[in-house]
């Protein structure tokens, strides 16, 4: 069996981390969203939202950080590894701002594929703000949507993941990789 690369993408407080963090519990190999890490940093140097006072530049620490990810996991010892969030979020959440970067960005996404795409859709029920998640829900649904659209631009078949309990949600993943593979 050949490396798996997959990544878990959706709106924010979609259930990414919660689904990522019981795939961990099973044993799987999973890598965590970056972007709380670069936020912290960036609050730890007074900074309280770095991702809308400097986009590009809280955008381009994400890619570096992903494009690291997507290397390391191709060092793993497991088919499987799981990604919290790809190099593809970073040209949703500037294409969903509205904010230009530059072609490197694109170059990326292509040089760097994930093997499987799964896809959390919005769930306003499980739907949480806190200090690092400054979007509203209705500000997420159309983050869902910008991310839909740049994984499909980018050629990749998305897999949505039903509103359910975590564990019916792991099931589901390790299903459908059970059958593609």
């Amino acid at each position: 069996m050949s490396k798996n690369i997959i990544v878990l993408i959706g709106g924010p407080s979609s259930g990414k981390t919660t689904l990522i963090n019981a795939l961990k519990e099973k044993g799987q190999v999973c890598y965590p969203e970056i972007s709380r890490e670069v936020i912290r940093e960036a609050q730890a140097k007074g900074i309280d939202q770095l991702f809308l006072e400097n986009p590009l530049l809280f955008s381009q620490l994400l890619l570096e950080g992903r494009i690291q990810q997507f290397k390391n996991a191709h060092k793993e010892e497991s088919d499987y590894v799981f990604l919290d969030r790809g190099l593809p979020d970073v040209l949703a959440y500037m294409n969903y701002i509205g904010d230009s970067y530059p072609n490197t960005f694109h170059q990326a996404c292509k040089e760097y594929q994930y093997t499987h795409v799964f896809v959390l859709p919005p769930w306003k029920e499980i739907y949480v703000s806190d200090t690092e998640r400054y979007e509203t829900y209705e500000q997420a649904v159309l983050i869902h949507e910008h991310l839909k659209e740049t994984y499909k631009k980018f050629g990749y078949h998305l897999i949505e993941i039903p509103k359910d309990t975590v564990e019916n949600r792991l099931n589901f993943i390790l299903g459908k990789l059970s059958k593609i593979n």
